[in-house]
């Protein structure tokens, strides 16, 4: 088992700009993305740090605004940027021939927001043949509402969460992840039929 620690749109538009983190709380998605980054360093995982770019007529992530800006707690770390236009880190990169160089066979996940990018890659890597691993409180989002109706952030993470569980990823927490990564263990999902049986 080879792991690449995924490091997705830890920008300040979800800080200080027009998206700002719900649930789990900021303070403490960004704390265990710290923790992930400082235990990947240690065990000589690679990192790659992921941006999202819009155009500088967009109302988020606008090029050349503060808002696209990596935030402080990733900027200037990892062994690539992926700079990316699309909800998946795969789409329309060079990301994954860039972990086939380097033999990886396991994603970990963490960032922004759960149910678009964090998701999109989930499903994009698992769709590629990779094991995939989500840190459940090192991501986050924040309340929708729209035609189709609204749910609260909190709703939102951890439904995400499930469905990655029962078909695309292991969902855990970050301190079980670095146990996992301390050990050298594989970490697994579930399935649907199980997800169903309760």
């Amino acid at each position: 088992m080879r792991r690449a620690l995924l490091v997705i749109d830890v920008q300040n538009e979800y800080v200080t700009g027009a998206l700002p983190i719900e649930y789990p709380p900021l303070a403490t998605s960004l704390d265990n993305i710290g923790r992930a980054l400082g235990a990947a360093a240690d065990a000589g995982i690679p990192v790659v740090v992921v941006a999202q770019t819009a155009p500088e007529s967009s109302p988020i992530f606008a090029a050349g605004g503060d808002g696209a800006v990596l935030h402080p707690a990733v900027a200037g770390r990892g062994d690539l940027l992926v700079s990316k236009t699309l909800p998946s880190a795969f789409a329309g990169t060079g990301l994954d021939a860039w972990l086939a160089a380097r033999d990886v066979d396991t994603v970990s996940l963490v960032g922004y927001m759960t149910q678009n990018c964090v998701e999109s890659t989930a499903r994009d890597a698992a769709h590629r043949g990779y094991a995939v691993e989500v840190l459940s409180d090192a991501a986050g989002t924040l309340t929708f509402r729209n035609e189709a109706g609204a749910v609260d952030a909190r709703t939102l993470h951890e439904t995400v969460c499930i469905v990655l569980q029962s078909r695309f990823a292991a969902v855990v927490t970050t301190a079980r992840w670095l146990d996992a990564v301390a050990d050298g263990t594989a970490l697994r999902g579930s399935t649907i039929y199980a997800s169903t049986r309760s």
